[in-house]
Order: structure tokens, then sequence, then C-alpha cells
């Protein structure tokens, strides 16, 4: 790329504060032309130090601004590559003061923005650093005290790094900044030789410190702080990597994590860093949302605040720009410290620099759109500020000017004279920078809660000894919780019954902290948990084990459209293929679909879908788990035991997920069929024969989905549906799959088969298995027995499962099993492929043996003991007690199915069971035999 010379792109200059000094510097460059000398006037009537490099470095100078600024640099930095390790010192301080004149007269000329001027001084220190790095330790290895090692290896530092870290890191150098390195090296290179590298590396470390930092009579290159390695005070300037990794999984901070969003290699073995920077990605970014991290960052800043004595209100005059009230380490903690909350969870917030950073959680919700640009705007004006203070005479200052005189200096500096209007610009952008980002750090006064009754006082005082609140951390958090909670729960329509849930809730967490952080970050929670809690017990006692889940709710997209099962299996897929290990993609399916499966039943519970949508939502879910973690058992099983044999397998989904309906507490009916197309054996390490490698496949996937692991189970998942039952083999083979259906099968083996639903596996092998599902009905489903075999087990269903209570939707005459099998009935008499109950309904009205008066007493029962038993589940494990409910579970269930209150909705439930029990029994001959459809 071409860019335009330095002079051509002035945009701006200072004003000279003090003329001599300009007139000076002007005389002695006047030959620069009349475009430049407003800059060199401007620049060293305000700044000794850039006059003196100007003056130091004239010959150098006129040629550089003849060219861009980019080549310029460019022709810095280039020979610094030729230069020896007796030559680097003089070599690097000639460039670094080159290179300060350079990046300052473009900056105050405005020929580049912020990141451009940052970027040019971490270019140079980069440089510097893998210079002195690499030089360094081919000297130790000429001298040979690096075992093992030989000249090619110096260029990669011999196994050793240095950790850009903090600005430097973000490519973010301010003016006269210093650099913060962390020096590592790679231990396994060494084997039992380490102590004698880590003394080694230590020498180097130390050597380039100086090179770097010693001052000369050509100046200094860079400061240099090694400071924020592990436990600085007592470990050595240089340590192994196994060590540093073991210090932060033990004892590491928050503020180190924050450290290390920045961290990058930036000397030396670049390789080996990144893989220690990886080894520490669950140090740094959490996998859950961590709200907590606003309180370290809080007291962080008010250490630090305590430490300088930078409390109070601002004041020009010796404000401190970046940890000063509105300064910009402000930014920096705003920014940072929304990545910590989540960047665990989506690594696009993962990045080094404020700017990019503010802009992502922009994009991602994190932060409103006009906060992140008028941070922007604001940190950019800072740093210009800062850099000013810092060009007068090369300081590492961030203090603004301690006398009015001062700060003129400054505001002539940045190009105006009217210094009272940059006094109160200035101020004002400080107030701005304080408003936007201390209302996020700074918690809430504790507040006096509502007025309790006696039994509410004994349930609230009896939280103080609850395991959520052992730490003084999390009562801290919760004090100033409490108030606004109660409130919440005094509000609710039946106060005592919510206080008692939301005590049972608070009672199961293990742990405070995180969530009680999560709850004061995020008013609204306070309120789900309520509703919550005053509604369904069950799904407040799982949210205490499971409390993560309240991650996804502020995730930004919980309330959202439903993506569908293919998207959901896409979404799956993606997130397991970034887990290396499987036991590792178990758990994190699991957390995954706890995650969804929790927001079915939000949406559910607060009326945002239906029983029906919450039924079809907790189906596609439960397929994208069956078709995302096939694939992933397939590929581990195969790895023992080699590729499936033959055209592999295909799972088919029975019973409710087949029909895909399923609602909370459904359990997962699957069959297993395989065609091993006459292979003898599978090709792996392991060689199996079909027969067995199926079935040990299956039992496979069965365990990756019930397996009881640290994070819980998928799903209980019941096989019995296969040929044979419990009896049978766990796979079957298509060839005995359609032996057994066609000749053997029992009508109710047929009749399951009308909901049987491929979900995973060979396509064409599933496309073959639908094909044969059908040619099944065609051949049996007009059988002479059909329907005296439907009528027996109707009997003997009824028999051993009767109706649990009045309140019972799914056992018993005219209720929704009984239905059910009335609808695969209909399916498998008329030959027809539908899975639904109405699809399979409406074939049999099509089909002549159902009447649509028939139907419509159906449909009436089955849809309202739908939405009775799917809010059931969703309310209770147990049988469905209205009086036991609560007011919130009964408000909830009389809302759903529609009716005015619990005894319009037992009169409704009483009718429409008798209608069905009658049209079932008609049909199947129990009454007056099985003749034509009735009108």
């Amino acid at each position: 790329m071409t860019h335009a010379p330095f002079a051509a792109r002035l945009t701006r200059h200072p004003i000279a504060f003090a003329a001599d000094a300009a007139a000076d510097a002007a005389r002695s460059l006047a030959d620069l032309g009349p475009d430049l000398l407003p800059l060199i006037h401007g620049t060293a009537g305000c700044s000794p130090y850039l006059k003196g490099l100007m003056l130091r470095e004239a010959d150098w100078l006129r040629a550089a601004l003849t060219i861009s600024p980019e080549a310029a640099l460019a022709e810095v930095l280039e020979p610094l590559d030729t230069l020896s390790v007796d030559t680097l010192g003089a070599g690097l301080r000639i460039a670094k003061r080159r290179v300060a004149l350079l990046i300052g007269l473009a900056d105050l000329g405005g020929v580049w923005r912020l990141e451009a001027v940052t970027g040019a001084l971490t270019q140079l220190a980069d440089r510097a650093v893998h210079l002195c790095l690499t030089r360094l330790v081919a000297e130790e290895i000429r001298r040979g005290k690096l075992p093992g090692q030989g000249p090619d290896d110096a260029e990669t530092g011999a196994g050793m790094v240095a950790l850009a870290m903090g600005k430097m890191g973000a490519h973010e150098l301010n003016y006269s900044s210093d650099i913060d390195l962390i020096c590592l090296f790679d231990e396994t290179r060494y084997g039992g030789d380490a102590p004698e590298a880590r003394a080694a590396f230590i020498r180097v470390t130390r050597r380039m410190t100086a090179l770097l930092s010693d001052l000369t009579g050509e100046g200094y290159v860079f400061r240099t702080d090694l400071r924020l390695r592990p436990d600085a005070a007592v470990t050595p300037v240089c340590l192994s990597m196994a060590a540093a990794e073991s210090y932060y999984e033990s004892v590491g901070r928050t503020w180190e994590r924050a450290a290390y969003i920045k961290a990058r290699p930036c000397g030396g073995d670049l390789a080996a860093g990144q893989r220690f920077l990886h080894s520490l990605t669950p140090f740094v970014w959490r996998k859950h949302l961590d709200f907590a991290a606003i309180q370290d960052a809080h007291d962080m800043r008010l250490r630090i605040r305590d430490h300088r004595g930078l409390h109070g209100p601002i004041v020009i005059e010796g404000h401190n720009m970046k940890l000063g009230v509105g300064g910009i380490r402000e930014i920096e903690f705003f920014t940072q410290t929304r990545q910590l909350i989540a960047g665990g969870r989506d690594t696009a917030l993962r990045g080094r620099t404020t700017v990019g950073s503010l802009a992502a959680l922009a994009e991602k919700g994190w932060v409103p759109p006009e906060v992140a640009e008028d941070l922007t705007a604001l940190y950019r004006a800072h740093r210009e500020v800062e850099h000013r203070l810092q060009m007068v005479g090369d300081a590492q200052t961030h203090d603004m000017p301690a006398t009015a005189q001062g700060v003129a200096r400054i505001a002539f500096f940045s190009g105006t004279e009217d210094v009272a209007g940059f006094r109160a610009a200035l101020t004002a952008r400080l107030e701005q920078t304080d408003f936007l980002t201390e209302g996020f750090f700074a918690p809430g006064q504790v507040e006096d809660g509502p007025e309790l009754s006696d039994s509410a006082r004994a349930i609230v005082d009896a939280w103080a000894n609850y395991p959520a609140l052992r730490s003084d951390r999390a009562v801290a958090i919760f004090q100033r919780l409490r108030p606004s909670l109660l409130r919440s729960l005094m509000a609710a329509a039946n106060p005592d019954e919510a206080l008692v849930a939301f005590d049972g809730f608070l009672i199961g967490l293990p742990s405070g902290v995180q969530i009680f952080s999560l709850f004061e970050a995020n008013p609204q929670l306070v309120e789900l948990i309520v509703d919550i809690a005053a509604t369904a017990p069950v799904l407040a006692r799982y949210l205490s084990r499971n409390a993560a889940v309240l991650d996804a709710v502020i995730g930004g997209s919980f309330f959202a459209p439903w993506p569908g099962c293919a998207a959901l299996t896409g979404l799956l897929a993606e997130h397991l293929s970034g887990v290396t290990d499987y036991e590792g993609k178990l758990d994190a399916a699991r957390r995954w679909t706890r995650e969804w499966h929790f927001r079915v039943g939000v949406h559910h519970l607060r009326g945002l879908i239906d029983a029906f949508e919450a039924g079809k939502h907790y189906a596609d879910l439960a397929e994208a788990v069956v078709a995302a973690l096939w694939p992933v058992v397939g590929a581990e099983y195969a790895r023992k035991h080699g590729a499936a044999p033959g055209r592999g397998a295909v799972l088919l989904g029975m019973g409710s997920l087949g029909a895909a309906r399923l609602n909370a507490g459904s359990d997962l009916d699957l069959i297993v069929i395989y065609d091993s197309a006459d292979a003898e054996a599978s090709d792996g390490p392991r060689p199996l024969p079909p027969r067995l490698y199926y079935a040990r496949l299956t039992q496979a996937m069965v365990t990756a989905l019930t397996a009881p692991m640290a994070e819980g189970r998928l799903y209980e998942v019941d096989m019995r549906l296969r040929p044979s039952g419990r009896q049978g083999p766990v796979a079957t083979s298509i060839e005995s799959f359609r032996a057994y259906q066609m000749t053997e099968a029992w009508t109710w083996e047929h009749l399951a088969l009308t909901r049987a639903r491929p979900l995973a596996g060979n396509p064409d092998l599933a496309a073959e298995v639908e094909a044969f599902r059908r040619e099944v009905f065609a051949a049996t489903g007009q059988g002479p027995k059909v329907l005296a075999d439907v009528a027996e087990m109707r009997s003997r269903l009824q028999a051993a499962k009767p109706p649990e209570g009045a309140w019972e939707a799914k056992n018993g005459a005219g209720r929704l099993m009984d239905i059910e099998l009335l609808a695969q009935t209909c399916a498998l008499r008329l030959a027809d492929p539908a899975r639904r109950v109405e699809a399979q309904l409406r074939a049999g009205v099509k089909g002549g043996f159902l009447s649509q008066a028939g139907e419509t007493a159906l449909l009436a029962a089955y849809r309202l003991c739908w939405r009775l038993q799917a809010g059931t589940r969703l309310l209770t494990d147990r049988k469905l007690e209205l009086d036991r409910l609560g007011s919130g579970g009964r408000a909830f269930l009389v809302r759903e199915t529609g009716e005015a209150d619990a005894d319009a909705l037992s009169a409704r439930l009483e009718a429409l069971v008798a209608a069905a029990a009658a049209v079932i029994s008609e049909r199947l001959g129990e009454k007056d035999g099985a003749g034509d459809a009735t009108d």
C-alpha cells in the first residue's frame, strides 16, 4: 500500500507556548518548508524534549519528512535485524530517538490517529525485545549454558518467551510508556537439565532488561517492568511455564485474569508462548458469566485511589489522567471487567484492544452502542492529553501540571490558546467518563427492606446459616440485594408461598458469590426467580443446583425466536467442536442442553409459548442432542474399534420423541437399526463383528445420554420398543428388523412403529427404514385381529396404569395414552405415515374409520389433557394435586388451559375425558362392534 508523504497529511499543529524555543528550532529547520514549519514551531515551543530530538536528529528528520511516516518507520526498524549483541544497545537507542520523534510529530500533526501512534511504539518495543532476547540466548548457547541447544535454536529463544502484558500486549503503548513483560521458558524442552536452563534464562532476562532500560549517552530504549509475573516478590525474573501455570490455577487473582486479556508473545519462542496462553484459557475465561469480577474490579479501583490519594472532586491541576476519577483506567476497567464477565462464553469478546473490545461488547449487547461510542471518544481524547503530558519532557507521567501555567502549556500543546475552554472541556470529559463507568462498578447502598411477619422473619433469619452465605463476600453482596428481593417476594400473589419457595431455592445453592453478583448486576433476574419460585418450586430447586443456566437469560438471545431443530443441531455441533476430549464434550453437551431446556421451561411458565409449542421445542432440543452426539460417540468408538462396518446405523426416535412432542420431564424412546452390508468385522485396532460392534456402539450412545457426570445427565433413555423388547439385542440389523416386523411382531409393536422417526445416522439407511415402515402398515394394518388386539391392549393398560386422582391427564380412559392409542390405530389401519396425534386422527376421518364428530371429541380431550400434562410436568415431578400446588401454580394451569378457575377446569376435564372414552370404546368394538364409522 502506498502512503502519501508526511506534509500532505497534516491536519493540525500545536501552538508555541515558549516563543524563544520555537523560534530557535524554526530557524534551524527552516529548510523543511512552509507546510511543516507550523508543526516544528509549535512542537518546539511546547516540548523541550522534542525540540532537543529535532535538533539532534535534524539530518535524519529532513529526509524522513519527505516520505510517508510508514516508510520512515520501516527504514528505522529494518536495519536493527543486522545488529550484533555488542552493537544492539546503541543501535536500539538511536532507533528509539528517531521513532519517538517521528511518532510525536505524526501524532501532533494529526497525520496518525491514536491506534497508529500506539501501534508504531509497540512495533519498536516488539522488535527490541525479540532482538535482545534472541541475541542474548545465542550468547548462552555459545557458552554452552543451555544444554542440547544449537545456534539455530537462538532464533526461537531456545524455548524462552517474553509475554507482552498491559498496553504493550494490546499494541496501546503510550508515548513514554514502560513495557510490562513476563519471561517464561518451556521446561519440557530440557527435562532433567531444566534447573541449568533456568539459570541461563534468568541471566538473559536481567541482561535484556539492562539493554533496554539503562540510561546511557544515547538515551534508553524502554523502561522495563517484570513485576506482573506470578508472585513477583519471591519468584525469579524468568520461571518455567509449569510453575506459572500451577500458580495461576491455585492462587491466581481477578486482576491477573484481567492482565492476561491483553497478553501475547512478543519475543523468543512465540509458539511456546501461544501454547502457554492457551493453557491459561480456563483461568482467564470462566465458563459461566462472572459478575463477581465487578466487585473485584471495584475493590481494586478503591485500593489504587487510596494508595495514590486520588479521591475527591476533579481539580485539573495535578489530576491523574490515568488513575484519577474519570481517567483512562476507568474505561479500561469498565471494558476488561465486562470482557471477563462474558468472554468465557463468547470468544468474540476476548479482544486485546480497548477500542476494539468496546465495539465488540456493543455488538453483542453487553454495552449500549451509544455508551461504547462515547467511551471510545473519551478514551482517545484522554490518551491524546496523556501523550502531550509525556511529550513535554519524556516523563512517564499521567499527572496534569500542578500549576495554571503548566496547564496552559498543555492547552497550547493540544492546539488551542483558549485555556479556559480547554480546562472546561477536559473537566467535562472526566466527569462524563466517571458518570458512564461509576454506576457499573460502585455497589448500591444497603436499603431498608419491607416489614415482615413473625413467620417470614423466622425464615429470613435462618438464611444466615445457609451454605450460600458462608463467606463474608457473599454476605456483603446479599445484604445489598436482600431489600429489593424481599419487596419482590412480598408483592407476589401469595407472599408466604413465594417466600417458602424462594427459601427452597436459596437453601439448595452450594455457594452465593456468583449468583448474588449476577442478581445485583441484573435486577430483572430477581423478578424471574421470584416468579419461578412462586409458581414452579421444582424448577426453582433445579435452578439452585444449576444456577449457571441463568447465564443464558442475560446472554443476549434468551427471548429470541426459537431457532428450530436444524439450527440447534448446528449450534451444539459447533459448541462441541471446540472441546478436545470426549468426556469434556459430554459435559459440554449437558451444560448446553440444560440452558436450552431451562429456556423452554421459562418461556412456557411466563406464557411466551403454550404447551404445544413447548412440546415441539423440547422435542427439537432432544433431537438436536441425539443428532449432534451420535457422530461424537461414533468417532470415539471408531478410535478403538475402527469405522462402522457396512452402511452404518440409524437412530429412530419412538413414542413421544418420534411424534416430536415432549414435556419437561420426558425420557427418550430410541431404537437402533444397522446394515453391516455383509462386512465381517470393523477395521480398527480392536476389530469387532458387526452385531457386537453395533450393540456396543448403541450402549455407548445410551451411556453418553444417561451417564451422571459432573454436569449431570442429559436424558433417561428407554429402548424397550426395540424388536423383542428387553430380550432383544440393543441394536438390530435391517434384515432382522424386516423379518421380525413382517412375521413375529405383535400389533402393539406395529402401533409403536407409527411414531418411529429417524433422528440421526446414515441418511440412505434412514430412507430405507422409513419406506419399510410404510410397507409394514400396508401389509399388517388391515389384519382381522388388529382391533381386537388394540382393545385387549387398552384393557391391560388401564388395569396396569389406572388414573392417579381426578387431575390425571396421561393414564386412564379418554386421556392422553388412550387417545394416542386410537390415533396410532388409525394410522396403522389406513397405512398413513403420520406420526402426530392430530394428523393420525385426521387420517382416520379421511379413511372412514372415524367420524368428524368423533375426531372433534378426541381432539378436545387430547388438547386439554396435553396442556394439563405439560404444565404439570413443568411444575412438579409428582402426581398433580391442585390444592397443594400453591396459588402461582394453580394460576398457571388455569391460564394454560383457558379456564376461569380450578372448578371450571375440573368440570371440563371430566366431561371431555368421558366423551373421548366413549368414542374410543365404540371404535374398538367394546360396545357395538367394529363396524363402519359413525356419523
